[in-house]
């Protein structure tokens, strides 16, 4: 089987030691990603806006690895306030609902403070 590590840029995958995603085989798992954009490194103080955030730089990953977001199967997503997730569900309806991968919530503390949201998705190509 054939493995593929792809790379947002983030500054925290070469400074931990992960990818933001792995393909192994037609399987593509996007490590838990936050709501930062990568590009300038800055993240919004608004949980939805960083739900938005989050899914457009998985989705990034996914178009590296050969899939989209129609092809998630499993989404966790972790909220230091489990409260907030309600104002989150109108961004991941756009996102998935059509798709309506198997999901769960967990409230959690997440590595930095400014961070409000992180999803994790595993998806299968074809």
């Amino acid at each position: 089987m054939t493995r593929k590590l792809i790379s947002s840029g983030s500054t925290f995958e070469q400074q931990i030691g992960y990818s933001r995603a792995v393909v192994a085989g037609d399987w593509v798992f996007v490590s838990g990603t936050t709501g930062f954009d990568y590009r300038t490194m800055t993240i919004s103080d608004d949980v939805v806006e960083q739900t938005e955030q989050c899914l457009k730089n998985i989705e990034a990953a996914l178009q590296e690895a050969g899939a989209s977001l129609r092809d998630v199967v499993r989404v966790t997503y972790v909220l230091p306030n489990g409260a907030e997730f309600e104002a989150c569900w109108p961004v991941l309806r756009k996102y998935f609902g059509e798709v309506r991968p198997a999901a769960m919530m967990i409230s959690a503390g997440l590595a930095d403070p400014r961070m409000k949201i992180e999803i994790e998705v595993t998806a299968l190509r074809g």
